[in-house]
Parts: structure tokens; C-alpha cells; sequence
């Protein structure tokens, strides 16, 4: 039985002309343009935020933005700039770049900042301590459960999502000002809610 016959694969000019056009329609306000393009970038995009994170979920997160990004931005493409599928891997490689910063700054805040604030030790210091570890686990939610909406919101989205103070300001919409206040008040309440460890 004789092979299926195959077609050459498409030139990289090839590819960049097609690829211009889905961005065209997609200006255009074409979504079938944009499950198009999906179809074509989402392997190699998905690739290379997992290459950057090392977790599948937060990398998909990161397609996902990036194609909301491309939607809303096809009509500013400057093709002189590079291929659309060059802009598309900057803003994936970017934007999981911007994630793992976050990560590593949620990180750092919980083992720095938060014991400072809290009147926490940074490590435990025994065998004891972290036997009590599930009820100063359960002490925190109970305090946390308590603090206002707002100041919970915010800590919330600063410790556990990631996000800088500007980022959460954006979110919602809210001056700078008033969610560093909030962080801050909402640290400080915590410290007085909680016993310093011994």
C-alpha cells in the first residue's frame, strides 16, 4: 500500500502571511479568526510559559491571556516589529516571567515581611512548635475570616495571588494608597490577634 501523499510544510513566509491575516480579520472582530490562530499557537505558547513556571495550570493561564491580549490588540500589530507568532511568544515568555516574579515576591513577603510585621520568628524553633502547627494554621483563618472584607480582600490577593500592590490597586479599582493602607492595617490587626510565637 503506497504512503498518503504528503504536502511540503508551509515556508516561514508562508506561515507569517497567513498568520497576518487572522490577525486582520480578528481587528475585524472575526473570532473564527481568533480559534484559528488558537489552533495554531497555542502548543508552542503553552510550551513556553510551562518551560518558564514549571506548572501546567498557571501556564494555561498564561495562554489564556495572551490571547485575550492578541484579540484585543490585532489592529496596533506593527508587522515591521517581527511575525505575529514572534509577538505572540514575547508576550507568553513575558508574561510568565512577570508570574514567576510574583510567585517569588509572595514568597519572599511570606518568610520576610509577614513574620516582621506579625511578630513572628521566621522558623520554627522545634520539634514543638511544629506539632502546633495545624492550630496556628486554624488560628490564622479564624483571624483572617474576621478582619473587614476589604483589608481580607487584599491581603488575599497580595500573599495568596501573587500580586503586587499596584497590580491589586488595578484590580480593584482602587487608589494605591488606600490598598497599601489596607495591607498594612490588615497585617497589623492580624499581629494583634495572634500570639507571637516563643
Amino acid at each position: 500500500m503506497p504512503p498518503p501523499p504528503t504536502t511540503p510544510p508551509a515556508s516561514t513566509d508562508d506561515r507569517t502571511a497567513a498568520d497576518m491575516v487572522l490577525l486582520r480579520r480578528m481587528a475585524g472582530g472575526d473570532k473564527a479568526a481568533l480559534g484559528d490562530l488558537y489552533d495554531r499557537f497555542s502548543r508552542p505558547l503553552f510550551a513556553t510559559a510551562l518551560a518558564v513556571l514549571s506548572d501546567p495550570a498557571e501556564a494555561q493561564d498564561i495562554v489564556h491571556d495572551v490571547f485575550m491580549v492578541l484579540w484585543e490588540k490585532a489592529a496596533v500589530f506593527e508587522p515591521q516589529r517581527g511575525s505575529p507568532f514572534a509577538w505572540a511568544v514575547t508576550l507568553t515568555r513575558n508574561r510568565a516571567i512577570d508570574r514567576l516574579r510574583a510567585r517569588r515576591r509572595r514568597t519572599a513577603a511570606l518568610e520576610n515581611a509577614a513574620p516582621d510585621d506579625l511578630g513572628y520568628e521566621a522558623q520554627p524553633a522545634g520539634a514543638d512548635e511544629q506539632a502546633s502547627a495545624g492550630d496556628e494554621a486554624r488560628a490564622v483563618r479564624a483571624a483572617v475570616a474576621e478582619l473587614p472584607a476589604d483589608q481580607r480582600r487584599a491581603l488575599q490577593l497580595a500573599f495568596f495571588g501573587g500580586l503586587t500592590r499596584q497590580q491589586i490597586a488595578e484590580q480593584l479599582r482602587e487608589p494605591l494608597g488606600t490598598i497599601k493602607a489596607r495591607i498594612r492595617r490588615g497585617l497589623l490587626r492580624l499581629r494583634d490577634a495572634l500570639p507571637p510565637r516563643r
